[in-house]
């Protein structure tokens, strides 16, 4: 996933970061309600992922995503998931998989709100009969999903699944709340949304994807999310807070959904969101990789794929984010990386990977903690 890939996908996330925050309804949509389709028993875990994002691409083809607001919105879903297929056919599968999930979601709220939004527009009991319909089936995918036996699975893909489905109920309330305040069609596009979370949940869950090695030791997480809970607000200064607000916005996000999944005990998920808030922390600050620390850079990732594939513990939610900074410097279109590109490698490279190492040795409470919990909450919406 080049810069621009990434681009693509941070701009998608932004866009619903403003829509939650600054606009009301910006969508007046069409619907396709496609579901993720089941995977064909027998088919690996690469030829399932090749096969879901082939049928995503076909059904935007016959449905494309509308948007008055924003004519891109069907492109950027577009070239997301072309980057998913190029990262599945180049051997990155969890990299692809994590970008299917990324975009997914937000075809199907796009798509839900697109057949809904005129048949609910101003009417409560019409967007309430189709909240009740989804919840129902969110709720009996999230039990199926739940039921899942991850005991012989990477613990990557445990991690997808729970963070997905930690974000549908959420989406639902947010998507009641959003057709309380302003008008009901305004929130149809989050109980598309919830849908498709629960559908990728189940998707992951589905795949055909044993484990290499021993399992990782898995364990609460939440004093490292308070430690860097404790540095991301110490940072919140201006005239920073001001022009990256956005950016600590979805640093925020993912460390508020990791404790909450920590809470839950799902601790695969927990500990990806852990890691991605600590590689979005680090862009802060990072500094540019000057051309002659480049080849050390790239052998350095080149050590750490060594690393991993050498282990004899199952490594793959290192390995996703090592995917992810191997594909910022050695894009498959030949371009050449850009100045964001090497500074996500480095961090990924200097900060996460290092983090992840930590993980499995149990880290002290942050000095002058009490242990007890306050609870607070920032207006803002929390999994955009």
């Amino acid at each position: 996933m080049n810069n621009r890939d990434r681009t693509v996908m941070t701009s998608m996330r932004k866009q619903r970061l403003r829509r939650f925050v600054f606009w009301g309804a910006w969508w007046a949509l069409a619907l396709a309600g496609v579901m993720l389709a089941l995977p064909v028993s027998g088919q690996d875990a690469a030829s399932q992922v090749q096969a879901e994002v082939e049928r995503l691409q076909q059904a935007l083809a016959k449905k494309p995503i509308s948007f008055p607001d924003n004519p891109d919105a069907n492109r950027g879903a577009g070239d997301a998931l072309k980057s998913a297929l190029k990262d599945q056919a180049a051997g990155r599968l969890y990299l692809s998989l994590y970008e299917l999930g990324e975009v997914s979601d937000f075809i199907y709220g796009a798509w839900t709100a697109m057949d809904k939004a005129e048949a609910v527009k101003d009417s409560v009991p019409a967007f309430e009969a189709e909240w009740e319909k989804v919840s129902a089936s969110v709720t009996a995918l999230n039990r199926q999903t739940q039921a899942t036996n991850w005991s012989n699975t990477p613990a990557v893909l445990q991690a997808l699944s729970e963070t997905a489905q930690s974000m549908t109920m959420p989406l639902l309330e947010g998507g009641r709340g959003f057709a309380v305040a302003n008008e009901p069609k305004d929130g149809i596009f989050n109980v598309g949304e919830a849908r498709g979370q629960a559908e990728f949940a189940a998707f992951v869950a589905s795949l055909h994807l044993p484990r290499k090695g021993t399992a990782y030791p898995l364990r609460s997480l939440l004093p490292e999310l308070a430690s860097l809970q404790q540095k991301v607000n110490a940072a919140f200064q201006p005239p920073r807070s001001i022009d990256l607000h956005v950016q600590f916005m979805l640093i925020n996000t993912a460390l508020k959904q990791g404790t909450e999944l920590d809470e839950s005990k799902s601790y695969a998920g927990a500990l990806c969101q852990y890691l991605k808030a600590m590689h979005d922390f680090g862009m802060l600050d990072a500094k540019p990789v000057e051309p002659s620390r480049q080849p050390a850079l790239k052998d350095a990732l080149t050590q750490a794929r060594r690393r991993l594939d050498a282990s004899g513990r199952d490594e793959s939610i290192a390995q996703l984010f090592l995917e992810w900074a191997e594909s910022s410097v050695t894009h498959l279109d030949g371009s050449a990386p850009s100045a964001d590109d090497w500074k996500s490698a480095a961090v990924t490279a200097d900060q996460v990977l290092p983090a992840y190492f930590a993980a499995d040795h149990p880290l002290a409470a942050p000095e002058g903690a009490s242990g007890k919990v306050v609870e607070i909450t920032l207006v803002r919406w929390p999994y955009t």
